[in-house]
């Protein structure tokens, strides 16, 4: 038979093997483990991360309260920017969801822009057991500049950005079309040297009319997992 690509090509036919494939998967556990102020303060046990960010005002916290069905389990501060540590959360007791200091809030002082710049580069580049990102961005305005600084910081590593297009609710069907097409449009210009994709993706959500739910809670689990033994699939011929 022909031999599977390698590298990055095969890297991306399997993580949208994953995307598009049924797989029973759900969150039967989900605890608060630790809030760092620095990267050697995180975990050590080497279970796989997949980490949320975005900017300071769109819902986070809530967010992973709404995926993991545990109401209060990520704290709501009614002042964005003001949590600024990177917070563990150990999910069915294999893998952790992690909550990455928010950014762009206008009351942030410049000390404070500075250390989530060193964190946050530490942590997105350096952190070995990080396995992807969901990038979450308001449909209405995506990719800001600093969005933009993110995705670039992070596309080095090759690994997979899921994009969470919230409030969504605010868009009539055509604007959600064109916003989703806009973003999409942005994720393929990124390439690697042989003009391979990056496993990038994106979606619409909405957690007061809770659009994409169902789709942001398997694609987040199948990523997170998908370092797992032996829950990796057999790809297709």
């Amino acid at each position: 038979g022909v031999p599977p690509p390698a590298g990055r090509a095969c890297e991306t036919r399997i993580f949208r093997y994953l995307c598009k494939k049924s797989v029973r998967m759900h969150i039967s556990s989900a605890v608060f483990t630790v809030s760092s102020q620095k990267l050697s303060q995180c975990p050590t046990d080497g279970l796989p991360e997949f980490a949320l960010i975005g900017r300071s005002n769109v819902g986070k916290s809530s967010l992973i309260n709404m995926l993991t069905d545990r109401p209060g389990l990520a704290k709501v501060s009614s002042t964005p920017g003001k949590t600024r540590l990177i917070n563990h959360f150990k999910i069915n007791a294999k893998w952790y969801l992690v909550d990455l200091p928010g950014y762009g809030f206008a009351q942030v002082s410049g000390s404070a822009k500075e250390h989530w710049q060193k964190l946050l580069s530490d942590y997105l580049i350096h952190r070995q057991q990080l396995t992807g990102l969901v990038l979450v961005m308001d449909a209405r305005h995506p990719f800001q500049p600093l969005d933009v600084q993110l995705l670039e910081w992070f596309a080095v590593t090759g690994k997979p950005v899921h994009c969470l297009l919230t409030k969504a609710d605010k868009l009539n069907r055509s604007e959600s079309t064109n916003a989703l097409k806009q973003v999409d449009t942005i994720l393929k210009s990124y390439v690697d040297e042989e003009g391979n994709p990056f496993p990038f993706t994106a979606q619409l959500f909405s957690s007061t009319k809770r659009i994409g739910i169902k789709e942001a809670t398997d694609t987040i689990l199948q990523l997170a997992g998908r370092n797992e033994p032996p829950d990796t699939p057999d790809l297709p011929e």
